[in-house]
């Protein structure tokens, strides 16, 4: 299994130049968002190995990572 090195680093800068640029300390589900994107994107371009399993991949783990971080703000 080939590992891309460039997208990881360039979702890496993206998240880490969206989570500089707020204002305040981030929710819970603003974090689960960001790192659920990330980490779906890396899984999966390694599963399909294509732009849209990276893409897709990346929505699926934005949103669940999103419902993960709501629930913790709940819980505060």
């Amino acid at each position: 299994m080939k590992i891309r090195t460039g997208s990881s680093l360039a979702a890496a800068a993206l998240l880490s130049l969206a989570l500089a640029g707020c204002s305040s300390n981030p929710t819970n589900a603003q974090i689960g968002t960001g790192v659920g994107a990330v980490a779906g994107g890396v899984v999966g371009d390694a599963v399909f190995g294509s732009t849209l399993g990276t893409v897709g991949g990346a929505a699926a783990g934005a949103l669940i990572g999103n419902e993960v971080g709501k629930r913790n703000d709940r819980r505060y």
